[in-house]
């Protein structure tokens, strides 16, 4: 993550404390944005933060006029984001050759 990405994109923290535990970043405003990046803490895992940052993704894309949501998901979080709704809808090309990731929408 860089600061021009941040300067381009939608990115918004889940903070604890004093202390990042969570983020996620929208490709651009349009009618159907993709998710860049959702990350949240190993630790924080299972402790609402995903599911708090998704809720708060909800709520900017309803203000954003968005229609739907593209994920391309890491197959570790594919089984989070089809229990928030996301279906999967295909699958996109990832590295190393050979690999993909699979395609999720949330409408």
């Amino acid at each position: 993550m860089t600061p021009a990405f941040i300067v381009h994109h939608p990115v918004y923290c889940a903070v604890r404390g004093s202390s990042v535990v969570g983020f996620y970043a929208l490709s651009d405003r349009s009618t159907a944005p993709e998710l860049e990046h959702m990350w949240v803490r190993p630790k924080e895992i299972g402790s609402g933060v995903g599911r708090s940052l998704f809720a708060h993704r909800l709520e900017q894309l309803h203000a954003m006029g968005a229609t739907r949501l593209r994920i391309a998901s890491d197959p570790h979080a594919e089984g989070f984001y089809r229990r928030m709704g996301a279906r999967r809808v295909g699958r996109v090309p990832s590295t190393p050759a050979g690999r993909y990731l699979p395609l999720l929408a949330f409408p």
